[in-house]
């Protein structure tokens, strides 16, 4: 049930290692995985294209600040990044699942 509130939130390929994992993780322990926050991928896309600071969602801190000194790497890297936004926040929540499965 986890599995088909969040597959938004991660990449299909990624789906079949989550469901491995979940299925290996003991059932009463399975409810503090609801207190793990994801990122949807649709809203960081919409903050890549309206404000350019999805990375500061993504805990990329140091990218972040440094994309808004070069004023957006001259909107290049403000391209780029519209483009990449949810790949990166699925990629961010696949790391998160992992991080926190590997504690239970």
């Amino acid at each position: 049930m986890w599995l088909s509130i969040h597959a938004e939130n991660f990449k299909p390929e990624d789906l079949m290692i989550i469901r491995d994992k979940l299925e290996a993780i003991e059932s009463d322990k399975l409810m503090f995985l609801h207190s793990a926050s994801f990122q949807k991928p649709s809203t960081i896309l919409l903050l890549a294209i309206f404000l350019g600071w999805e990375r500061f969602w993504l805990n990329d801190v140091t990218l972040g600040i440094l994309k808004i000194i070069t004023c957006y790497g001259c909107l290049l890297w403000w391209l780029i990044d519209i483009f990449t936004a949810k790949s990166r926040a699925m990629k961010y929540n696949y790391q998160q699942f992992s991080k926190f499965a590997s504690l239970l």
